[in-house]
């Protein structure tokens, strides 16, 4: 999971690409780069870190043109090196090119080794990288055959934002995993992985991008276009992103984040009720089905826990060394609040469970009579290999032991999850859903190797 950004005819292209940065770095904390073209020469800066770390007034002034790209990092494909940063750029034919990517392509070995048998030379260890080959050797006369030509070729996740020369394209794949939305910004458009960037750029969310569908800006005109055979394919949009990812003022997949959120506790609530003082959520993801929660069983619903807003998230650190110095630093219980009170807790997953043991031993700690865990989605037994850093199957506690032997492990008076049919149940759009990670029934095959490090030398 990562967020890309494209900016088109603006005059202040940078300051807009880091603002949508900004906005989006809950979808990776690795690093952040912003690629410019001015007409005449493509500029770009990345770096390891946070967007807000990595770019300031005197080198953002340094970004020069009226077209952006950027890209905020979470490592799916790849290792988390200087070289893999996005965007990548290339120069091809004495004419400028770069691309920012979300999702993982499943079938990059393959195409990988026929490209290396042609002669390519890779510099990274990632699928993006692929993309830009292929664009490459392929005949580049039309801009919308050339694309077409490529994007027919990958398989799996991705949505891209392409800026060549003056052009800014977009992409998402035929099922759409990945979310993309198209907001307007005076004259110029913007793409963006989730349309809360349009709010502190101040632009206008227009739409979604629809799976399959390709964009071509240039200056204030866009082209629009699907690719051959999309519209007959059924969408599998993640439905993790509403669960965890994506930022609750997001509108993306036709729904509100937060709406949504709330959906899912309520359902949780009328499939697992429990009887308490009063409810909690685990921040800041599980506060809202924790408020849904709540109201559906007319439950107080309280802050049991602060959250140290200077910490990033914990689940999309890239070693289990960050991710527990995390845990232990990032929420803290408010003692006063839960002491001798039973509580339900909502959180939004449980993934290796350590975290949630942490959790619960603190609120323990804090002097809570009884612990009632809810989680607002179905139990993850099966990795993610469409842009979700889910680790192999034996890591996911859900996949080896029961709901009652996680309760235990945990630690837990007792422990309820979301049915996967009522996660399903509250959406808009219901049955257009990748459910892959619930279910381990993977609506595009995966590849043979899923390492993540398999592009590495």
């Amino acid at each position: 999971m990562c967020g890309i950004v494209g900016i088109s005819h603006h005059k202040e292209a940078s300051k807009m690409a880091f603002l949508g940065l900004y906005a989006l770095q809950h979808r990776g904390e690795e690093a952040a780069g912003i690629a410019t073209y001015d007409g005449k020469d493509l500029h770009v800066i990345k770096k390891s870190g946070l967007a807000v770390d990595n770019f300031d007034e005197s080198n953002i002034s340094q970004l020069k043109g009226h077209v952006a790209i950027a890209h905020t990092r979470y490592s799916t494909t790849g290792s988390s090196t200087v070289k893999n940063i996005q965007p990548i750029v290339v120069t091809h034919r004495k004419k400028p090119m770069a691309v920012a990517h979300n999702g993982n392509l499943t079938n990059t070995e393959e195409l990988c080794a026929k490209l290396e048998e042609e002669g390519s030379i890779f510099q990274t260890s990632m699928d993006s990288e692929v993309v830009m080959h292929l664009l490459a050797k392929a005949p580049n006369g039309d801009i919308r055959k050339w694309f077409t030509h490529v994007l027919t070729q990958l398989k799996g996740a991705f949505s891209f934002v392409f800026l060549y020369q003056d052009h800014i394209i977009g992409v998402r794949d035929p099922q759409g995993f990945r979310p993309l939305c198209l907001g307007k910004l005076g004259d110029g458009y913007i793409l963006a992985s989730e349309s809360c960037a349009f709010d502190l750029m101040k632009a206008e969310f227009v739409r979604e991008i629809e799976p399959g569908e390709v964009v071509i800006i240039k200056g204030n005109k866009l082209e629009s276009f699907f690719l051959p055979g999309a519209k007959g394919q059924r969408p599998a949009q993640c439905v993790f992103e509403n669960v965890y990812f994506a930022r609750p003022d997001s509108h993306i997949f036709n729904d509100n984040v937060y709406q949504v959120r709330k959906r899912l506790g309520a359902q949780l609530a009328k499939e697992h009720p429990a009887k308490a003082d009063f409810v909690m959520g685990i921040p800041d993801s599980g506060n809202y089905a924790a408020l849904g929660y709540a109201q559906e069983l007319d439950i107080p619903f309280e802050i049991g826990m602060i959250r140290n807003h200077y910490i990033g998230r914990t689940f999309i650190q890239p070693t289990q060394f960050l991710r527990e110095f995390r845990v232990r630093v990032k929420l803290n219980p408010i003692r006063e609040m839960i002491k001798g009170k039973r509580v339900i807790v909502v959180e939004d997953s449980i993934v290796r469970g350590t975290t949630s043991r942490n959790r619960i031993a603190e609120i323990r700690e804090a002097g809570a009579t009884e612990i009632h865990m809810r989680i607002s989605c179905p139990p993850i037994v099966s990795p993610c290999f469409y842009g979700i850093d889910f680790p192999s199957s034996n890591e996911l506690i859900a996949h080896n032991k029961t709901v009652q032997e996680i309760a235990d492990f945990i630690q837990v008076d007792s422990l309820g999850y979301l049915s996967l049919q009522g996660m399903l149940g509250v959406m808009k759009e219901k049955g257009n859903f990748c459910s892959a990670c619930f279910t381990g029934k993977y609506p595009v095959p995966i590849p043979k190797n899923t390492d993540k490090l398999k592009m590495e030398p």
